[in-house]
């Protein structure tokens, strides 16, 4: 496991590697897991390396204790002196649009502010019945600019997000399922569990192909049209590197022969 992970030892962070799955775990409990600068810094460092490990295919992040993150450290900063995010926005993942690999967010706890925000940058939210979701930067005179605004607008659409946008109010689980932005709702403490079902069930798949499904995905949110987003899905880097791999090869034979397929990620 460790070997997988280099030399990595984060202060606020436990990672562990097993069987293709990256599991990230905010480890701040006495601070519901807010983060601080370090932990802006060790986020980048740790997704950096989770898109360069051809080993590790789906990473999950949790958190430790009650909560999945609380947001910023606010007794860590202040506008006027606040360092700068990472290369890859906040918490290194905000802003990080080349990741074709699948992130699942096991949401544990409460997920307020930018921690709230983290979730939205994932694929798939998880979500235990107690969790609960808020955007409570207006409470403090801060502006959810971490990609919370946009990314739930985008989501749950204009009219349903301006409410929870505007009075901060937090948001349960279920509710956030009916609305859209979770994934799935689970019984409490389960989040986690599920969340390496659903990265096995990920991983069963091939991984070029989930790759660039995801990348189809994002970017045809970008066209202005449906027929837009259908004619240049195939200029994609990660649609040729698709098309050309030998797992390509691979998926048709096993089929055809009647067999589990043996993926190579090439």
């Amino acid at each position: 496991m460790q070997g997988r992970l280099g030399s990595m030892k984060p202060e606020n962070l436990i990672l562990d590697a097993s069987d293709g799955v990256l599991t990230i775990t905010f480890n701040r409990p006495q601070s519901l897991n807010a983060m601080t600068q370090q932990t802006h810094e060790e986020l980048e460092a740790v997704f950096n390396m989770f898109a360069a490990n051809d080993s590790l295919q789906v990473a999950i992040v949790t958190g430790a204790g009650r909560a999945f993150c609380a947001g910023s450290d606010l007794k860590s900063f202040t506008l006027d002196n606040a360092p700068p995010y990472p290369p890859h926005g906040y918490a290194g993942l905000i802003q990080r649009h080349d990741l074709l690999k699948p992130v699942i967010a096991a949401v544990n706890g409460l997920a307020f502010g930018g921690g709230f925000e983290f979730a939205l940058a994932c694929d798939i939210i998880v979500a235990d019945e107690n969790a609960s979701f808020c955007l409570a930067e207006p409470k403090v005179d801060l502006i959810a600019i971490a990609g919370g605004i946009t990314r739930l607008v985008r989501t749950v659409g204009l009219k349903r997000a301006m409410i929870p946008l505007l009075t901060a109010r937090s948001i349960p689980a279920r509710k956030g399922y009916d609305l859209g932005f979770v994934s799935e709702v689970v019984g409490d403490g389960e989040a986690l569990i599920r969340a390496r079902e659903l990265a096995a069930e990920i991983m069963a798949c091939a991984p070029l192909a989930v790759r660039a499904t995801k990348d189809i995905a994002y970017r045809g949110l970008d066209e202005p049209t449906l027929a837009d987003a259908l004619k240049v899905q195939a200029t994609y880097a990660s649609f040729e590197t698709w098309r050309k791999s030998d797992d390509a090869r691979e998926g048709m034979e096993a089929f055809i022969e009647k067999r589990p397929p043996v993926w190579r990620g090439r």
